[in-house]
């Protein structure tokens, strides 16, 4: 059974920092995309960036470029959403989610969830 687990949320001030952590367990192979969404109060959820797990490809949507960064531990079993210069258009609940094969930009295009964890930015 697939299962991933987030932690690393939290409140920070306007040009803050903050690292996710995405914890994957329970895939058989290493064909699977990981991506990082993120909602905020009376908005769709919207894609952040996504990663395909042999690190050939990694995309990060417009509004993140730049300040965000995905990324991979040893293991290849953690995914990370380093968060940079953060802007308080950046609140919300930030979800890690996986679908087998290549990435996807639309969230409903993903199988497997995280718990979500929040994410505050204030100035």
């Amino acid at each position: 059974q697939v299962q991933l687990v987030e932690s690393g949320g939290g409140s920070v001030q306007v040009g803050g920092s903050l690292r996710l952590s995405c914890a994957a367990s329970g895939y058989t192979s290493s064909n699977y995309c990981v991506g990082w969404f993120r909602q905020a109060p009376g908005k769709e959820r919207e894609v952040v960036g996504s990663i395909y797990r042999t690190g050939s490809s990694i995309n990060y949507a417009d509004s993140v470029k730049g300040r965000f960064t995905i990324s991979q531990g040893g293991a290849k079993n953690t995914l990370y959403l380093q968060m940079n210069s953060l802007k308080p258009e950046d609140t919300a609940i930030y979800y890690c989610a996986a679908r087998w094969g290549g990435c996807a930009e639309s969230w409903y295009q993903y199988n497997y969830w995280g718990q979500g964890t929040q994410v505050t930015v204030s100035s």
